[in-house]
């Protein structure tokens, strides 16, 4: 049964046959920005869980980044099925499953609320990035079909910049509904039915959330179905090897794999510990409800430079770009971890607007000449995220070992310096 109309019939579909061929078709260019917008808000409230949860249940920080962790695997586990899915129902349908998991993860957040069990809270976040891999299997190659392929770098960074958008809004109020619920009473100092009770509690201001959430994706999804028809002669080329790993062969796209792997795990390990790192005596010495906002900044500063390098990077060469950034990245690291104070948060703040052209950068670079082969590549790309789920459990674990959040901050500068290294490397265009 359908979820909405069939609009096809008054819109005309559009081609997309043939290798170098894009589509002009502003509305489903109006829909996958809002998909951005949509996955990178999501994504960016496990931010606002970390402290949250890590408080409730009395966590270490290698314990609280399991929440990253579980979010994070779901791209490992889902991102060659995904990509198999789409190229099996189109890029459109493909959306909509994408989205109608999505709404079942944030469901899933009620009996974990109910039953107070940190792993039920683990499997929502599962299914919920289950379904936010399938529509980023299906959001980033389609914004590079939808327009002239010379301009793809500077498209997908614009589509990024909704993403970004969504990153900066969500936690905002995510800060406000979730974190600033936070009791005067801790649950360390509580036991048995008591804790139980206040971890309920507590845990309904997610619940909330995410239900607000879930009815956001249900019209959504309904919104998308009306134009599941639109793209006509939808082609994907079949796998040459298992899913498409035999583009792991391909030197320039490997590269561009490995530091997706490496950029996400750097940007996740960051946003996951900021709310942590300004609550520190040494940096701003607040509690984490009042500082939790401020992570608005870490996220906006990539909104606004995606925005900022949509438009330099039809003047500057990507690869030169992306390695400037990654070196800027670094260098702020090195100063906040060896200040303290305002000049120590902002620093470290400011490495969201380094962030801001990485992703995409990396992506389109990495999968320059693809062709038919792009929706392999985007799947191989989504299951690089997965680094999202080591990185900071790496992070984490050093921060426990050390006791001291700006020696493992170091890791993450690690990851920047061989971003550096695929700029320089990817710096002229690939070959066909």
């Amino acid at each position: 049964m359908a979820l909405a109309p069939d609009i096809s019939s008054s819109t005309d579909p559009v081609a997309i046959e043939g290798e170098g061929t894009h589509v002009d078709a502003p509305e489903l260019r109006l829909f996958v920005m809002g998909l951005f917008f949509i996955f990178g808000g999501i994504t960016s409230l496990n931010d606002v869980l970390i402290p949250k949860l890590k408080e409730l249940f009395t966590l270490n920080y290698t314990q609280a980044m399991l929440i990253q962790f579980c979010f994070f695997t779901a791209y490992l586990v889902i991102g060659i099925p995904g990509a198999k899915l789409v190229k099996k129902i189109g890029y459109m349908r493909g959306a909509v499953a994408g989205l109608l998991t999505m709404l079942v993860g944030c469901l899933l957040f009620i009996p974990a609320s109910q039953q107070a069990v940190y792993g039920l809270f683990l499997l929502a976040l599962f299914v919920l990035a289950s379904g936010v891999v399938i529509v980023q299997v299906v959001a980033n190659p389609l914004i590079s079909l939808l327009g002239k392929p010379e301009t793809a770098h500077s498209r997908l960074t614009f589509a990024q910049a909704f993403n970004s958008l969504g990153t900066t809004v969500f936690p905002f109020f995510g800060a406000t509904l979730i974190l600033g619920s936070l009791a005067t009473v801790s649950a360390d100092e509580l036991s048995g039915a008591a804790l139980d009770a206040y971890r309920t509690a507590e845990s309904q201001a997610i619940v909330n959330g995410y239900l607000g959430i879930a009815a956001a994706l249900a019209v959504v999804a309904a919104a998308v179905w009306m134009f599941r028809n639109r793209l006509k002669g939808e082609k994907h080329e079949e796998s040459a090897g298992l899913a498409g790993l035999d583009l792991i062969k391909r030197p320039r796209f490997g590269f561009g794999a490995l530091c997706i792997f490496l950029y996400v795990g750097a940007e996740v390990s960051i946003g996951s510990l900021i709310i942590n790192y300004l609550a520190l005596e040494r940096v701003l010495g607040e509690p984490e409800a009042v500082v939790g906002w401020m992570i608005i900044f870490y996220w906006g500063g990539a909104m606004a430079g995606r925005f900022i390098g949509s438009l330099a990077m039809l003047l500057v060469s990507p690869g030169k770009l992306l390695a400037s950034v990654a070196a800027g990245a670094i260098t702020l690291i090195l100063v906040s971890s060896s200040s303290s104070g305002e000049m120590a948060a902002y620093t470290l703040l400011a490495i969201g607007l380094m962030n801001s052209i990485m992703f995409p950068t990396i992506f389109s670079l990495a999968c320059e000449k693809l062709g038919r082969r792009a929706a392999d590549g985007s799947g191989i790309i989504n299951v690089a995220i997965f680094g999202g789920a080591v990185v900071p459990l790496a992070t984490g674990a050093l921060a426990d070992l050390t006791g001291n959040l700006a020696t493992a901050l170091l890791l993450p500068a690690l990851c920047y310096a061989v971003i550096a290294c695929f700029g320089i490397y990817a710096r002229r265009p690939a070959a066909a």
